[in-house]
């Protein structure tokens, strides 16, 4: 019954909570003894806050008791990335410069959080200042996958998708900067969504001031309904963060009702320019096939990539990253992971002008985008171009063609990123070997609703949540 509750939705053990079915003490000393047993094995937190938590779970108990209304994730055991800051818990960041750092203020994303009534469990592990696709930093071993420990279980909320996969948290937050929620939400079998920029407000997360072109806060989870809830929570304007989107986000969960017959829905296996494993592509190719079951008119269609889009992106990324943290280099440049290294190396030779061809190369992709979003509803894709992969061991050929090993195998995540549009991976079936394969769903700008219908749907033609990994 113990892995059965850790397992079980939040919407369900919000519902159970409630109702005194179980109390959120119990539910949450359940995760400690589980995070106890298992994180040993992946992981997955950097900082657990038990204390805190249990003196949080046992004011929800009280307040169900006395009959107060009640939060949306009232009671529910969450986790939360290490790079949202937390008061009075260690905020790495991932890196070892900020190994022992205990923030005094909540980022937007934890205030709204705890608003919402969620017992915080702990911190999840990420590379240095999320700057990777896998999950290794100078902090703490290298995260693993639950569905094969010696794989990486993707990044940069690689101990995010690891926790959730492992059953030891109910919900889990993500951020994605180039892929960061749907690259490990693909590698370890979990349900994550990028919102559009700007739908999550970003404050209180690492370094100084810099202009935030590509990353976002967003959900993780085990069933699109609880992605939905999540996402309702952490959505909506805050005049702390100058990109902030100033409507008020639609209700999510019902937005997950409808199905998608008569949808216009675009497919492409590699976008006319990215390299993808044969057995990814079998497996996502027959997902878009059951949008078309569900009454969709599914096209092999996909907006027009201009040559290379990761110069342009690294630039603009880079570039933000090291004005962040530009009191580190090159005084504490030892100090840092040797990929951070590289990206600051780099950064730090860019010249204006660069900078502004990057960004003008990123609006024009913007604008592909939007005009491709005209003719169609949703676009698919594969997630990531490979599974999940021994840890240290970037593929360097993927289906016979030569990558660049740190950015090769998730071709179509940081596009989206550059675009600014919303994107999910949900999992839609397994590799030979074993390994959760994702199903990348990309539409409009504002369009989480719709996103999240469509998720919704697939969910329902071919369930998922079942499915647990060998370490749970």
């Amino acid at each position: 019954m113990d892995t059965e509750l850790a397992f079980t939705p939040a919407t369900e053990i919000r519902r159970m909570i409630a109702a005194g079915e179980i109390s959120s003490v119990e539910l949450t000393e359940l995760f400690y003894r589980r995070i106890d047993e298992l994180n040993p094995q992946l992981s997955a937190y950097l900082a657990l806050c038990p204390d805190q938590a249990l003196a949080d779970a046992r004011a929800a108990d009280e307040a169900v008791r006395r009959g107060d209304t009640l939060g949306p994730l009232h009671g529910i055991p969450i986790s939360i990335k290490d790079l949202e800051l937390t008061r009075d818990v260690t905020t790495t960041l991932g890196s070892a410069i900020f190994r022992d750092r205990v923030p005094e203020i909540d980022s937007i994303v934890v205030e709204r959080v705890k608003a919402a009534g969620a017992i915080i469990l702990g911190k999840t592990n990420t590379p240095e200042f999320g700057q990777s696709g896998t999950t290794e930093n100078l902090v703490s071993e290298p995260c693993r996958n639950p569905w094969n420990t010696d794989y990486t279980p993707g990044g940069s909320s690689g101990g995010a998708a690891a926790a959730l996969a492992a059953g030891l948290c109910t919900l889990a937050t993500g951020s994605d900067g180039g892929g960061s929620i749907r690259i490990p939400s693909s590698f370890s079998g979990v349900t994550g969504i990028k919102p559009s920029h700007g739908r999550v407000p970003r404050y209180g997360g690492y370094g100084g001031p810099a202009v935030n072109h590509f990353s976002q806060s967003g959900p993780m989870s085990r069933t699109v309904a609880d992605t939905a809830l999540l996402l309702q929570v952490l959505a909506g304007p805050d005049s702390r963060d100058p990109n902030t989107m100033t409507d008020t986000p639609p209700d999510y969960t019902a937005a997950l009702e409808g199905g998608v017959e008569g949808w216009r829905v675009a497919w492409s296996d590699d976008w006319g320019y990215a390299a993808v494993d044969p057995e990814v592509v079998q497996v996502t190719r027959a997902a878009a096939q059951v949008f078309q079951e569900m009454g969709a008119i599914v096209e092999e269609a996909a907006p027009e990539i201009e040559g290379d889009p990761f110069p342009a992106f690294s630039t603009v990324f880079g570039t933000a990253s090291y004005t962040s943290n530009i009191d580190l280099y090159p005084d504490r440049r030892d100090e840092l992971t040797h990929y951070v290294r590289a990206t600051y190396d780099a950064a730090s030779e860019y010249s204006a002008a660069d900078l502004s061809r990057a960004l003008a190369y990123v609006d024009r992709h913007k604008r592909r985008f939007a005009d491709f979003f005209d003719t169609y509803d949703l676009l698919l894709t594969p997630a990531m171009a490979v599974t999940a992969f021994p840890i240290g061991e970037h593929p360097t050929t993927i289906a016979g063609r030569s990558v660049d090993p740190w950015w090769g195998y998730l071709p179509f995540t940081f596009p989206i990123n550059m675009s600014g549009q919303t994107a999910a991976s949900v999992p839609c079936g397994f590799s030979a070997a074993g390994l959760p394969i994702g199903l990348h769903l990309v539409g409009p700008a504002g369009a989480e609703g719709r996103v999240l219908r469509a998720m919704a749907a697939f969910e329902d033609a071919q369930p998922w949540s079942q499915h647990r990994p060998p370490v749970s």
